[in-house]
């Protein structure tokens, strides 16, 4: 509790969440907490400070460019809802499941290599790609729009879910688990872009539905690896 309440704390002060979005944070942290322990949060906070780091990077470049959030960079609560939430809902199962809790941590880790790989694509995509296609036509495009992507912004995202496969193998032990959550996030990844470039387009979706499903898959992504290898 201490931990959490330090990082609420850190959070409203340094205006990197709303009010609403610090409760939501904390509420979130306790269930992760009772599920998978200090290693969960500690996914939790890389991912944060990951994306924190993402949103604010050459943030001028983005402004210019009208790429930059909403907000102030301040998260919501929907937003942070949306990208942690799945792994809020894994941590009450395990708590309330513990002989499946082991899965159940390995899939919250997936919802943050899924989580992370979206955020660091696209944030720095847009700072460092090159060139921008739209993902279902595979057409030269510019950047910005809902399903397009660029190489530099895809390799970008793989090493955003290679850094939290990395932080679980230290709280986990090194195994076949990293590879899963490689593929986690970046199927997590790819369904974002394709339910960005359909769905979000036509206004089915919101963004921050959009994030949810992408953080949904990566965690059923890596559940699904885990027990075809058992």
């Amino acid at each position: 509790m201490l931990v959490l309440a330090l990082g609420m704390s850190y959070c409203a002060r340094a205006g990197k969440l709303t009010p609403a979005g610090v409760w939501v944070g904390g509420l979130l942290g306790v269930l992760i907490f009772l599920g998978s322990g200090f290693a969960g949060l500690a996914l939790l906070g890389l991912f944060f400070v990951l994306g924190s780091a993402a949103s604010a990077w050459k943030v001028a470049d983005k402004r210019r460019l009208g790429l930059a959030e909403a907000n102030k960079g301040r998260r919501t609560a929907g937003q942070v809802l949306a990208n942690a939430g799945v792994a809020g809902l894994l941590g009450l199962l395990a708590w309330q499941w513990p002989p499946q809790a082991p899965l159940l941590g390995l899939m919250i880790a997936g919802s943050f290599a899924a989580a992370t790989a979206d955020t660091l694509s696209s944030e720095l995509g847009n700072v460092y790609g090159r060139r921008y296609y739209h993902l279902l036509t595979l057409k030269p495009a510019r950047r910005g729009p809902n399903g397009v992507v660029s190489l530099e912004g895809t390799l970008l995202g793989g090493v955003g879910s290679a850094l939290i496969a990395g932080a679980y193998g230290v709280a986990a032990g090194w195994g076949p688990a990293g590879w899963w959550l490689l593929l986690a996030g970046t199927a997590g990844n790819l369904v974002d872009s394709v339910l960005g470039a359909t769905f979000e387009r036509r206004g089915q979706l919101t963004n921050n539905g959009v994030n949810f499903l992408n953080t949904l898959t990566g965690a059923l992504t890596a559940g699904a690896l885990a027990l075809l290898v058992r």
